[in-house]
């Protein structure tokens, strides 16, 4: 079985501090007491929005062309790192998204981009991203190195403490790769806020794509 490693990532505690008065008040309250803070948005996945986590990068598009990540402020960016030789984990995202995607009104699917980030350079060029990723949705991007070396894309996981490993080779010359398997919602200002553990429904993954989407600048 293609075993997968999840990233421990630190993640800072909320702390809700709640005061009451002991003796109601004979004044009465003005207007500025009594509007209520608007309620923290609720995620299925971990809200990681205090946590130094993400960044700008650029990489090269299944089409050849060098693409950043800053390329698509304004929209939600869904941040999957995979490989196209993965067995499970990686078309199960891609299709999971997918469908949630095509929960959300036209206008709402429209605003939300995936990026496929490829942690097997080597063997994911352009050509093969461009063969696989689309296959999932048509708006899908993979992305990958120029020159198929480590360096670029190990430095966009590192910003993402997103983690993988070659494995030995087969007879065959066949390896797997393991890597983590979270992954991350970016908002419409390039703010990395929640990762997505593997398993979540496409309902889920809606829901959460849809709580971006409806916040304000």
């Amino acid at each position: 079985m293609h075993r997968m490693r999840i990233p421990i990532l630190l993640f800072s505690t909320l702390l809700l501090l709640a005061g009451c008065p002991s003796e109601p008040s004979a004044a009465p309250e003005s207007a500025a007491s009594q509007v209520s803070a608007a309620p923290a948005a609720r995620f299925h996945g971990t809200d990681i929005s205090q946590d130094p986590i993400g960044g700008d990068f650029t990489l090269t598009s299944h089409n050849g062309r060098s693409v950043s990540l800053s390329d698509f402020r304004g929209k939600v960016v869904v941040l999957v790192f995979g490989y196209t030789h993965c067995p499970d984990v990686c078309p199960t995202h891609l299709l999971t998204y997918a469908q949630a995607i095509a929960q959300l009104p036209p206008e709402q699917a429209a605003a939300v981009q995936l990026l496929f980030v490829s942690v097997d350079p080597a063997r994911d060029r352009p050509e093969l991203l461009a063969r696989y990723v689309p296959a999932f949705n048509p708006s899908f991007i993979g992305l990958t190195s120029a020159d198929g070396g480590e360096a670029e894309t190990q430095a966009v996981m590192k910003l993402y403490g997103a983690t993988a490993a070659k494995q030995p080779p087969q007879p065959n010359g066949f390896y797997s790769v393991d890597h983590s398997s979270a992954t991350f919602l970016i908002n419409r200002q390039g703010r990395t806020v929640v990762m997505e553990p593997f398993g979540q429904t496409a309902t889920q993954l809606a829901e959460d794509l849809k709580t971006l989407l409806n916040q304000q600048p």
